[in-house]
């Protein structure tokens, strides 16, 4: 049976939620973000004419467009609308999978034997705008790539099915950077040897791709000829990522258990950001020697910035480590986690420090986490006098 996948995306979808509370940002230029040195983490289609884009600094952004208002987002709104959006589409397809906090994947195949599969996501799109106020863009088609790059020409508010005769037609002439793995670094590479497009990508032999570019040559080639057999996977939130350290002698060294809990924290940031997590919840747990176990947590705005858990998780601890007796376990809880990246969460931080976080992730990725660390996670004991 020929399968039946449809991408759905909340059309500006951090743009959309505040217009929904403020109908005065209506047709005019929107930027979200924070702080005259961070960066752009949406915009609305008013500012994309001028330039603006995701991930720009917001003096850039301001230089291309002046006239545009700047409003600090909102996660607690933003995973709030999400929710409910999932809930919607939920309720009414068999199988989804949330791939982000505004974009969804249906496995809606076989349903054209009882209804007409196009007409039903139509009407799917209409229900989740009449019961939330937010604009859906989707397409329909064979597999996953070829949905997603459709829904990326219709937006916004657009619909379309692309079925399997027309895949190809409508890939040829779209530029490479439309398939979702081709990041800058890749189109750069490809466009130096003429491959701009995806009608020229899809007649390359996939062992050359692969000379070219590493082990995704495959799968890149695959993709500009419209081949993608990955599934929709059905979708279940996570509800926390957690570590503990359980110490072979207990211990009351202070400064041991600060670069311990640096680390601790440090690795569970980069394991947020890795599987794309913000959390709002942050629990501290000791177990003292005599097996007493006390938690404490706090609530936070969504991040996944090792600088703004560590403080926190540090204060916790200060808190709840009252008593003079010896530690037996630490831990440390993420919870009330929502889909989402570093990029969209630093509302207040600046360009430097986005740049420094995704410079360090590059690295833990490619050589391994323990590659690159905060000096403040490396315990040296004091010096024997």
């Amino acid at each position: 049976m020929e399968r039946t996948i449809v991408h759905m995306d909340l059309d500006t979808f951090f743009v959309s939620c505040e217009r929904l509370r403020n109908s005065e940002l209506d047709k005019i230029p929107v930027i979200i973000g924070g702080g005259d040195r961070g960066v752009v983490a949406s915009c609305s289609y008013e500012a994309r004419y001028y330039g603006v884009r995701s991930a720009m600094p917001i003096k850039m952004a301001l230089r291309l467009c002046p006239q545009a208002k700047v409003i600090k987002g909102d996660m607690e709104l933003y995973s709030r609308l999400s929710h409910t959006v999932t809930e919607i589409i939920q309720e009414k397809a068999p199988v989804v999978e949330k791939a982000s906090v505004d974009e969804h994947y249906l496995d809606i195949s076989g349903m054209d034997r009882f209804f007409g599969s196009y007409q039903w996501t139509q009407e799917l799109m209409q229900n989740v705008t009449k019961h939330t106020g937010l604009p859906v863009s989707f397409a329909l088609s064979v597999n996953k790539t070829v949905a997603k790059i459709g829904t990326g020409e219709v937006k916004p508010s657009g619909k379309r099915e692309i079925r399997q005769h027309e895949i190809k037609p409508f890939l040829a002439p779209l530029s490479i950077k439309k398939i979702p793995m081709v990041g800058d670094k890749t189109f750069q590479l490809l466009s130096r040897i003429g491959i701009r497009t995806i009608h020229t990508l899809s007649e390359m032999p996939a062992e050359v791709l692969q000379q070219i570019i590493g082990k995704n040559g495959i799968d890149l080639w695959k993709k500009a000829n419209g081949i993608d057999h990955t599934p929709v996977e059905p979708y279940t939130e996570r509800k926390s990522i957690s570590t503990e350290h359980t110490f072979d002698r207990d211990t009351i060294d202070i400064a041991m258990l600060r670069t311990l809990i640096t680390g601790m924290v440090e690795k569970l940031a980069f394991q947020l950001r890795t599987e794309q997590w913000l959390t709002s919840t942050v629990v501290v747990k000791l177990r003292y020697a005599n097996f007493d176990t006390e938690t404490k947590q706090a609530q936070i705005t969504y991040t996944s910035a090792d600088h703004t858990l560590n403080r926190c998780v540090h204060e916790l601890f200060d808190k709840l480590y009252n008593r003079r007796m010896r530690i037996r376990l630490i831990g440390i809880r993420f919870t009330g986690l929502v889909r989402g990246s570093l990029q969209i969460n630093l509302f207040e931080d600046t360009e430097e420090m986005l740049a420094l976080y995704q410079a360090m992730d590059h690295i833990k990725h490619r050589f391994g986490h323990n590659k690159v660390y905060r000096a403040s996670s490396v315990y040296v004991p004091p010096k024997k006098k």
